[in-house]
């Protein structure tokens, strides 16, 4: 553990089949008004909405709502969302979904409470918010993590820019988090988010220190256990034990804890929110189709690295190898899970044509400085044209 770190995360946790049951415990917390956030819809087919309504009203709630959150939630949402709450000025915001939702729900919470444009001063300035609206989640997709963190992710499509803000007084209060919620999801969606989960992990783990690490021993463990869930949640998309762990990995995973004592890196998400500012894909799946190539951009910069990946989380021999041919070798069987639960490998693969303007998209890209080897806008060119 060479580098010093702080480490503190504010937000409850209930889990497991009986979670929703603690809801009217943590109503009782707040005041009358609760803007309830959702997506498009789902929660109702599903019988959702109406449990979270009822409980609403038996706690003496009255209820404003925010729906229509797509996935790679909007700018203009958020700003449609910020104006309700000024008007309704609501004690909680109850954000009912996935990680898009949440996202939006957090913006909202913190642009609501500044007297300004939230866009200019979180996403383009990078200020950290200072105050915002208490907010609860309940959690129905296992990915972003953002059950139990400060971040929140937005694209703005007029700019073409898909970026995050971070603040400590976004962490959710509360977060309720039931692993039968996510049986109805689809495939494709629980596949995207195992694999912004597994890119969440490697983001830490994939950057020094290299010393005796207890996170890195860490991080090698929740991979195996991810690896190992995943392929059996793609055969059983109901197996409880595989989607509970998918569930709980996901916010351990960007909750801090994998934080400590590492640079971290994050290239792999810059890239990936560009490619989605442009095209809209799923996120996981975005990072799945560039994540690879990514690494063996990587790879001659800490072969040492991915040769334990290799031999720790994939459990390859490392006998008559080098490091860099061990480490290749990790990167493949990588490439192999991601074909294995359906992710794509190229950006082919995710829609993407020869067409695409793939150089704007790499240029567009944010360079940051924590991993191995600080990347240049000359190789995210040719990474893209690559990984097409």
């Amino acid at each position: 553990m060479e580098y010093d770190f702080s480490f503190q995360n504010p937000t409850r946790i209930h889990f497991g089949k009986d979670a929703l049951k603690r809801l009217p415990i943590e109503l009782s917390y707040v005041g009358k008004q609760v803007l309830m956030v959702y997506g498009t819809g789902s929660i109702k087919s599903t019988g959702l909405y109406d449990t979270i309504m009822k409980t609403l009203k038996r706690a003496g709630k009255e209820v404003c709502e925010l729906s229509g959150v797509t996935s790679n939630p909007t700018a203009d949402k958020a700003y449609e969302g910020i104006e309700l709450a000024r008007r309704q000025k609501p004690d909680l915001i109850l954000a009912v979904g996935g990680g898009s939702v949440l996202d939006c729900a957090k913006v909202v919470a913190a642009g609501a409470l500044y007297d300004g444009d939230f866009y200019e001063q979180f996403f383009v300035k990078r200020a950290k918010a200072e105050t915002a609206i208490p907010l609860g989640t309940v959690l129905t997709m296992a990915g972003t993590g953002s059950e139990m963190n400060g971040n929140a992710v937005i694209t703005h499509t007029e700019h073409r820019r898909k970026s995050g803000m971070f603040s400590d007084c976004v962490y959710p209060v509360f977060s309720i988090l039931n692993p039968e919620l996510t049986f109805t999801v689809p495939k494709a969606q629980m596949v995207s988010g195992i694999c912004d989960i597994l890119s969440h992990i490697l983001e830490a783990y994939v950057s020094p220190s290299d010393g005796d690490n207890l996170t890195d021993d860490l991080a090698e463990a929740m991979m195996r256990n991810l690896i190992r869930s995943a392929y059996r949640a793609v055969e059983n998309p109901q197996d409880y034990t595989a989607r509970a762990n998918i569930m709980w990995g996901a916010t351990l995973a960007l909750n801090g804890l994998l934080d400590g004592s590492k640079q971290q890196d994050w290239m792999v998400h810059q890239i990936e929110h560009q490619i989605g500012a442009y095209t809209d894909c799923p996120h996981g799946l975005g990072l799945a189709a560039v994540s690879c190539n990514y690494y063996r951009l990587l790879l001659p910069y800490a072969p040492w690295r991915f040769a334990r990946f290799a031999t720790n989380v994939w459990g390859i021999d490392g006998h008559n190898k080098t490091q860099e041919e061990l480490g290749e070798l990790g990167i493949l069987a990588m490439e192999d899970f991601f074909k294995g639960i359906g992710a794509p490998i190229s950006l082919r693969e995710l829609g993407m044509e020869m067409t695409a303007p793939l150089d704007e998209i790499a240029d567009s890209c944010r360079l940051l400085p924590g991993g191995y080897h600080s990347v240049t806008h000359q190789e995210l060119r040719k990474l893209l044209r690559d990984t097409l």
